[in-house]
């Protein structure tokens, strides 16, 4: 199996598996965490819980993953990471977060996003790593640039009818070239 579980200092970084439901339930119905999230609506209902599930749990190989954050200190889960669009033959991958409001500040997605990076690279053999990011969330914004991503490109996420600037970031493996 490629995807593990992963350990930070402060982290535990878990595959997601089904019995984080009422988690993924809780955390995706809530309109902080989906704020910035404009490829979904909030979930309304369980099923979308299992939905998500099972959306990263399929069998290996697969293009997309998703860990739970978890306080080593009281078990607390506080959010999610992964990857999607995983292009093994460009060795290009997309990473995805979110947080629940009462954890920001703290430096919990940073530590997350550094293992889930050097997982990455060492593991999947990526070249470049691609965060999407809203202009609108600045501190999505300062994550992203303050692991090292530069933006790479902008473009409009469609989503309620309404258009939302994006910045495509790029972080690239240090010995690999853009």
């Amino acid at each position: 199996m490629l995807f593990s579980d992963l350990e930070t200092e402060r982290l535990y970084l878990k595959n997601i598996s089904n019995e984080d439901r009422d988690f993924i339930y809780n955390h995706f119905s809530d309109e902080v965490v989906c704020r910035y999230l404009y490829d979904e609506e909030p979930l309304t209902d369980i099923q979308g819980a299992d939905d998500i599930i099972n959306f990263y749990i399929q069998p290996e190989p697969r293009i997309q993953h998703r860990w739970i954050l978890i306080r080593k200190s009281d078990g607390m889960k506080m959010g999610t990471c992964g990857y999607h669009c995983w292009n093994q033959n460009e060795s290009t991958v997309e990473v995805g977060y979110d947080l629940k409001e009462e954890f920001w500040g703290y430096g919990y997605m940073q530590e997350a996003l550094k293992e889930i990076i050097t997982f990455a690279i060492d593991k999947m053999h990526i070249k470049e790593i691609i965060a999407c990011v809203s202009i609108d969330n600045q501190k999505s914004i300062r994550l992203v640039e303050n692991l090292g991503f530069v933006i790479s490109g902008s473009y409009n996420e469609i989503f309620r009818g309404k258009e939302y600037l994006h910045h495509r970031y790029s972080l690239y493996h240090p010995n690999e070239s853009k």
